[in-house]
């Protein structure tokens, strides 16, 4: 009899803790942020979660591989997590049952195997909490060039496009993950109805070179969930390359969409007017005069100097609607 009302008890106080749990979740989203980790410098995790935590998202994040800096630097250094050591620790969470989140958030992905467990991983968090929200950054590569290896191109494709509620590639990833060579705003729109037919509620194609003006960078988006819309916006392109931009975006656009209800306009704006001012600060701080060459460390993101333009940003560019 004691052991039945232990037993009973138990339930019951798992069960006033669960509802809790959940009535703090309205209240406090939180996010789990699986992508690469710098030590210096600022990509994947390093880039997206100090956004995330300043617009009131409580964040877990597992690095998909720990490196000393960024792959531009001349030497790199560090370690890789195995599919193995992600089953583990989420099985850690589980364990624990703190596996429930708001959001989940994926980015650079370095390996077949990895990205499979990363499916299960989506798979899990969903079983427990249907209603979370699975933001899914591609990276693949840029400018024709593959980051990672090919056979990923095509795990995408089978095992997590069907997952993503909201995915943003740039241009060269929506080629790979569509089969389409993107050259003109038709080509665009095809690429993002290929994506939604895969799944994807929310498609933004974060960054295209296809404008006839060559120092402009356009950015299209597509929303099938609530509020139907179509955006495209027009930005005028900083002749330089940095590293973290995309991780950066796909953070704000994650933490956005959630602050306002599914806008996407407004979500989209937002996001560039912080992408802007944090290059544009990136940029001033670079002391570049002649023939000296730019190294890495100087353009890495002004990120924690960019408090205020993540926590209220000023919207510079307007989203156009597309009839």
């Amino acid at each position: 009899m004691t052991h039945i009302l232990f037993s009973a008890t138990c339930k019951y106080w798992k069960y006033i803790r669960f509802h809790r749990f959940l009535q703090n979740m309205s209240h406090s989203p939180r996010v789990l942020s699986i992508q690469s980790h710098v030590v210096s410098g600022y990509v994947g995790n390093k880039s997206a979660v100090f956004p995330m935590q300043l617009l009131g998202l409580e964040v877990d994040f597992i690095n998909s591989v720990q490196l000393s800096t960024h792959t531009g630097y001349k030497n790199v250094k560090g370690q890789i997590l195995s599919e193995k050591d992600l089953a583990d620790l989420i099985e850690g969470l589980t364990l624990n049952d703190i596996d429930f989140y708001s959001h989940l958030l994926t980015g650079y992905i370095g390996s077949k195997s990895f990205l499979k467990q990363v499916a299960t991983v989506v798979k899990h968090l969903k079983q427990k909490n249907p209603n979370l929200i699975y933001v899914c950054d591609p990276v693949l590569g840029d400018n024709g060039k593959l980051y990672v290896p090919e056979d990923l191109v095509e795990v995408y494709k089978t095992s997590v496009l069907s997952l993503a509620d909201i995915i943003t590639p740039n241009l060269f990833e929506a080629e790979l993950l569509t089969d389409i060579k993107i050259t003109d705003v038709d080509h665009v729109w095809k690429a993002i109805d290929v994506l939604h037919s895969k799944g994807c509620n929310t498609v933004i194609i974060s960054s295209a070179e296809i404008s006839q003006n060559p120092n402009s960078l356009s950015v299209y988006a597509s929303s099938r969930t609530g509020k139907v819309q179509k955006l495209s916006m027009e930005l005028k392109k900083i002749p330089w390359n940095f590293t973290g931009t995309g991780d950066l975006f796909a953070a704000l656009i994650l933490s956005w969409m959630h602050k306002s209800s599914n806008d996407l306009k407004q979500s989209l704006e937002n996001t560039i007017a912080t992408l802007q001012a944090i290059l544009k600060r990136t940029v001033d701080s670079i002391n570049c005069g002649g023939d000296q060459i730019v190294t890495p460390q100087q353009k890495e993101l002004k990120l924690v100097q960019s408090k205020d333009d993540i926590e209220r940003p000023k919207i510079t560019y307007k989203a156009i609607i597309v009839e």
